[in-house]
Parts: structure tokens; C-alpha cells; sequence
């Protein structure tokens, strides 16, 4: 199985760190984002990962290079300025998932988590498969409900945690642009085409300077061991 990373954010709500670093390189617990992430994701299996940047893409690439040094091996996506947005960055990076569903992660948080639970498999008739939190404080209007059988629809129940499992053909016949993955939920979701289920840890949305220093000191109490 392959992932990606997604990591091409600008982080306008971070400056001025993210005026010389790249939103997914920010430190917690002194370890980048991205690394926790490869970190976690090797330890689940997965190996093959696939990074996209555009928003200092060049400190990504030299950082990471191919992955040998992290014990896996990475794949670069580098977006032109301002990026694709979500949904932009999976179809410009289609081709690396060889028709698979692959499972997708969002550089700019923090998950203490097992990773294996990513691994449920997503049937043929269904577009993705969401991995779910509760509201936080900054986003107590939610994204989505999670029915019994569980469906995932647009609602308010729970927060989206940016991982999620993805069928290849989801997304063929997109044109290569500016494209958010909201869009897609919108229309899969009328689609009756959205799994979803709870994640089992604690997730964070590095977004502010406020909220990094909210999950560095979480870390520090409960992973820096």
C-alpha cells in the first residue's frame, strides 16, 4: 500500500515561522511533522510515500530526499506556486498509485496514533473512506456525520482528520488544477460514496501559533518518553 503527504500549505497562520519553513516541517517535540508521519506510517507498513510541496518545496526536497535515511522511500511532487490544493495534488500525483486506493494524510497536523487502523480496506463502490475526530475548540461546527452503517455525510457531528483512504478512480478524469478535495466530498457525499469511522488517538491541527504550542506541550507530557 502507498500514501501521501500532503504538505504544499502556505501556513499564513504561522508566520512568521512559515515565512523560512515549511508548515510540515515545523517542529514538535523537536521532530518535524512530516517524520512523525514516515515515522508512523513505516511503523504501520507502509513504505512507499509520496510527498507533495510548493510553499518552499525546495527545503522539503533536501530535507527528505529519497527517504533512505528515514528507512523508506519517498517520492517528490513538486507543485508550481500557490500549489493545486488538496484534491490538485492527488490528481497531479495520480499515476504513483498505480490504480490502487492509497491512504492520504495531511502534513500540517499531529496524530498519536496507531497508524495500522488506516489500513481498512474501501470497497469498489466507495470513493473514501474518513477518519473522523471530535469538533475541537476552533472548529466546533464539525464537517461531517457518521451514520450507523456507517456513511459519512456532510454535517456537524465530527471533524475531519485529513487521513483518509482513497480510490485511484475517484479521481480519473480530472484535469490537472486548483482543485479542493471539499468539492469532492460535496459530490460524493450526494453519491452516497463516503465511508467514515472514529480515529482511535488524539489528533491535532497545527494551524497557529496558539495550537503549536498547544500540541508541543501534549507531546511533551505524554509522547516525550
Amino acid at each position: 500500500m502507498k500514501a501521501m503527504i500532503l504538505a504544499a500549505g502556505r501556513g499564513e497562520r504561522l508566520r512568521p515561522i512559515t515565512d523560512t519553513i515549511p508548515k510540515p516541517l515545523v517542529e514538535v517535540g523537536q521532530i518535524p511533522l512530516l517524520v512523525h508521519h514516515i515515522n508512523k506510517l513505516k511503523k504501520a507498513g507502509i513504505t512507499d510515500i509520496l510527498v507533495n510541496s510548493a510553499h518552499l518545496s525546495e527545503k522539503i526536497v533536501s530535507y527528505l530526499k529519497d527517504g533512505s535515511s528515514f528507512g523508506v522511500n519517498i517520492t517528490h511532487s513538486v507543485e508550481g506556486p500557490g500549489g493545486l490544493e488538496t484534491a490538485g495534488g492527488i490528481i497531479n500525483a495520480l499515476s504513483f498509485f498505480e490504480g490502487q486506493d492509497f491512504l492520504v494524510v495531511n502534513g500540517d497536523t499531529f496524530i498519536d496514533a496507531d497508524y495500522s487502523q488506516f489500513l481498512v480496506p474501501v470497497k469498489d463502490d466507495i470513493c473514501a473512506h474518513l477518519f473522523l475526530t471530535e469538533n475541537p475548540k476552533h472548529n466546533q461546527k464539525g464537517d461531517f456525520d457518521l451514520l450507523e452503517n456507517g456513511e459519512c455525510t456532510k454535517g456537524s457531528m465530527y471533524t475531519f482528520s485529513g487521513a483518509a483512504r482513497y480510490q485511484s478512480s475517484a479521481f480519473e478524469g480530472y484535469e490537472v488544477s486548483k482543485l479542493k478535495l471539499s468539492v469532492l466530498f460535496e459530490k460524493w457525499s450526494k453519491e452516497h460514496k463516503m465511508k467514515g469511522q472514529l480515529l482511535k488517538g488524539r489528533w491535532f491541527d497545527v494551524g497557529t501559533i496558539e495550537r503549536l504550542e498547544e500540541v508541543n506541550t501534549y507531546y511533551k507530557e505524554n509522547c516525550d518518553v
